[in-house]
């Protein structure tokens, strides 16, 4: 990344924060970090820190979508870009607030819907007919079974795998290591992938450090797995989305009975208000369930 906290405009802002507004410091470098990942974005695209337009906005948060961005996320972003074009109204750098009419994203709504066990079950146990089909039921057993993001899955090495121990090591946001277990079941599925199919894919070819290929040796990249997983979830007649497996281990470890800091800590979560979002969707089912079962609901 370029050093975007050359822009003046934006030391002024942090200053601005620190001395008049009184926040914490933790708040002031999140919305440093945030403006100054934003400022390289418009940079890139021709833009800048000081004329950027309400439709700049918009894109750069679905740039964040297509990143993997959690909601969590998006909504500190739109924080800080408000904070930042007030400032800039406060100080004459400009005569209208871009960001006046954008709107905070309702964070828990935009999680998918999580499966039942018995859909995720079905998902598991299809079979596409494809030479690769070892390799797509690892990847799909690996996903539920440790609640990995697409990135994280598609870029797992092989020698972060604990095999005997049951876990994975994971490289999440930020370049933040963390460890995560991984079930028996994924584990078997992994192991046949890396006996009967992995060297075939290799063929001789020089050594990758991925566990999971392509056909040209290649590691998979997160569109060509969304490809994957949306023909399995045709096959079992469930309508997935390229995050889908993610949210359901979290929702089936929580209802479950798992301590939600734990969760957290798996899902790789550094604010516990972004896990604690499965917390409302799991309330939610047991409210539909009891209207649904009590007589005097």
């Amino acid at each position: 990344m370029a050093s975007e906290m050359d822009s003046e405009i934006l030391r002024q802002f942090l200053v601005y924060m620190e001395v008049e507004r009184g926040l914490s410091q933790n708040t002031i470098e999140s919305y440093g970090l945030d403006l100054e990942q934003y400022i390289n974005y418009l940079h890139l695209n021709k833009r800048n820190e000081i004329d950027f337009q309400r439709e700049d906005i918009i894109n750069y948060i679905d740039h964040m979508r297509d990143k993997g961005y959690s909601m969590s996320s998006i909504c500190r972003f739109i924080s800080s870009t408000r904070a930042f074009c007030r400032f800039m109204l406060i100080e004459r750098h400009r005569k209208d607030d871009p960001s006046e009419t954008v709107r905070l994203p309702k964070k828990w709504e935009h999680l998918p819907k999580a499966l039942m066990f018995d859909e995720v079950l079905a998902i598991l146990t299809t079979r596409v007919d494809t030479k690769f089909v070892l390799r797509d039921v690892a990847m799909l057993e690996l996903m539920y079974a440790s609640g990995l993001r697409v990135s994280e899955l598609v870029n797992v090495e092989i020698d972060k795998l604990e095999m005997d121990a049951g876990f994975i090591k994971v490289m999440g946001k930020g370049s933040k290591e963390r460890l995560v277990p991984v079930n028996d079941r994924a584990r078997e599925r992994i192991r046949t992938y890396l006996k009967e199919l992995r060297p075939a894919i290799l063929n001789n070819k020089k050594h990758s450090p991925y566990l999971f290929l392509t056909n040209r040796a290649e590691p998979m990249t997160r569109q060509r797995f969304w490809q994957t997983i949306k023909a399995y979830g045709q096959m079992a007649g469930v309508e997935l989305s390229p995050h889908t497996l993610r949210h359901c281990f979290a929702t089936h470890l929580l209802e479950g009975g798992a301590d939600l800091r734990s969760i957290q800590k798996m899902l790789g979560h550094v604010d516990i208000s972004t896990t604690q979002i499965y917390t409302r969707v799991s309330t939610e089912k047991v409210k539909k369930e009891y209207d649904k079962h009590h007589p005097r609901a």
